[in-house]
Order: structure tokens, then C-alpha cells, then sequence
């Protein structure tokens, strides 16, 4: 992503893809163009062995994206409303098979905020705010808002923040379960860094079984739920990575889940 009309960068550096939406005159508020370089990047980071975790985050330091573009808003007709572009970019970072995380720095509205959603685990600043403004625009939250914020704040508190457009301050959302950590604006970066190299720390392949099991476990019965689980540690079981995690813990040693991933691609 190198021309002019560039507004994600993609920066990769020890295993780690920090994603930045770089609209800052606009408080990186998503268009059309923003949505189409995130699935761009997710389709490049898929297969890219350099990038084994993805970072998301809003340059500078008062948003990390505000919502969508207004002027694009305001001219959407019914058909874009069932073509749901937004919604369907959010449902690949989503189901994106290694993992995410939000590092919220400002603003975290609308569009925001549902991309914030959307990852695995969101770590916010001090500075962050969180709302679902639409329906003082005379619509409704269509990324994921309705869906996943109630998943995870519980129907109540989702339908008020929702019905309301009430703003939800980081120490709130902290409190409510929002977000998993609440740091200084400085430290925000070296702290979703910080969780991502533990994170990359534990074998690969586990760690996107068990994304993947959380998932779609949480929306299954109880027993689809608890099949999966057993099925994704079958798979473990049979994995160089188990051999190896196993025996590292045994011998006192670090894991090399590098080389046993070479193993199992040989395998």
C-alpha cells in the first residue's frame, strides 16, 4: 500500500502487524477506501508468516476511528444497507485466523467502536471514549454493534448505550468489561505489543484453535460448544506443538514452536 490515496499502513516488526488508520484531519473516520485497504491488508497478512498477530489501531492521538464518513453516510441508499460493506470488512477481522487486538487511542465511535469490537481483545487509553451514535444520525449500529456489544456487556447495557448514544469513558468500559486494560496514551502501544509478544509466546496453532473454538463455541448449545472443544484439542493432540510444549515444559527449556511448525507443514 504505497500510493498516494494511501490511508492504512501496515508495518510489521517481530511478528507483529500493526495496522494504522492514518485520517487523522477527520479523526480516521472509515470510508469506503478505508474498508477496502483493511481487507486488502487482511488478505495479505493471511498468508504472511512475518505477521502471526495483528494490531489495530488510529494515527495520532485523539481518535482511532470516529465513525464512518459522514459525507458517504448521508447519501447510502437501502441496497447499501443490505450490501452492509462495513459490516462484512468487520466480520473478516473477526474471523481472521490469527489474533487481534484493538488498541484504542481517543475516540472509538460508531464504525470505531465496532472495529474495536471486532477484535480479539481491546486495550484502551486513558483518553479513549466509546459510543454507538447512529441513532442520533435517524439509524441503528449495522457494523456488529447490536450483535457483538451485547455478547459482551450483556443485552442491557448494550440496548442503553445503543439507545442512547451515551459516551462510555475507558475506566467505565474497563469496568463493564469492554476493554481488558486501561493505560496511559504513552504506554497504550507498548502495552498491546507487550500482550501480543505473550501471546505469541504460547504455541500458534493453539492459540488459533482456541480463538476459534471461543468464537463459535459462544454462539452454539452448550454441547456443539463443548464438541468443538474436543475436536480442536484432537487436533493438538496430534501436533508437533504439543510435542514440543510438552517437552520444553519438561526439560526446563523455552519452546521453539517455530520449528515445530515446520514439522507439522512437513508433516
Amino acid at each position: 500500500m504505497t500510493s498516494a490515496d494511501t490511508t492504512v499502513t501496515v508495518d510489521i516488526q517481530d511478528d507483529i502487524a500493526v495496522i494504522t488508520i492514518d485520517r487523522p484531519e477527520v479523526r480516521n473516520a472509515i470510508n469506503a477506501s478505508v474498508l477496502g485497504q483493511i481487507s486488502q491488508a487482511l488478505d495479505e497478512l493471511a498468508d504472511n508468516d512475518d505477521a502471526q498477530i495483528v494490531i489495530f489501531t488510529g494515527a495520532g492521538d485523539k481518535a482511532f476511528v470516529a465513525g464512518a464518513d459522514i459525507n458517504e453516510l448521508a447519501v447510502r441508499k437501502p441496497k447499501d444497507g443490505l450490501r452492509a460493506a462495513m459490516q462484512g470488512v468487520y466480520e473478516k477481522v473477526e474471523q481472521f485466523h490469527k489474533p487481534t487486538i484493538a488498541a484504542v487511542n481517543g475516540y472509538a465511535f460508531g464504525g470505531g467502536h465496532e472495529l474495536a469490537l471486532a477484535c480479539d481483545i481491546r486495550i484502551a487509553s486513558t483518553n479513549a471514549q466509546f459510543a454507538l451514535p447512529e441513532t442520533s444520525l435517524g439509524i441503528m449500529p449495522a457494523a456488529g454493534g447490536t450483535q457483538r456489544l451485547a455478547r459482551l456487556v450483556g443485552v442491557g447495557r448494550a440496548t442503553e448505550m445503543i439507545l442512547t448514544s451515551r459516551r462510555v469513558k475507558a475506566q467505565e468500559a474497563l469496568t463493564m468489561g469492554l476493554v481488558t486494560d486501561v493505560v496511559e496514551p504513552q504506554e497504550l502501544m507498548p502495552k498491546a505489543k507487550e500482550t501480543a509478544q505473550t501471546i505469541l509466546s504460547k504455541g500458534p496453532l493453539a492459540t488459533q484453535l482456541a480463538k476459534t473454538v471461543v468464537r463459535h463455541g459462544f454462539d452454539a448449545d452448550h454441547s456443539t460448544g463443548i464438541l468443538l472443544e474436543r475436536l480442536a484439542q484432537s487436533v493438538l493432540y496430534s501436533s508437533a506443538e504439543k510435542v514440543e510444549g510438552t517437552n520444553a515444559f519438561l526439560e526446563k527449556r523455552n519452546p521453539d514452536y517455530r520449528a515445530a511448525q515446520r514439522k507439522d507443514d512437513e508433516a
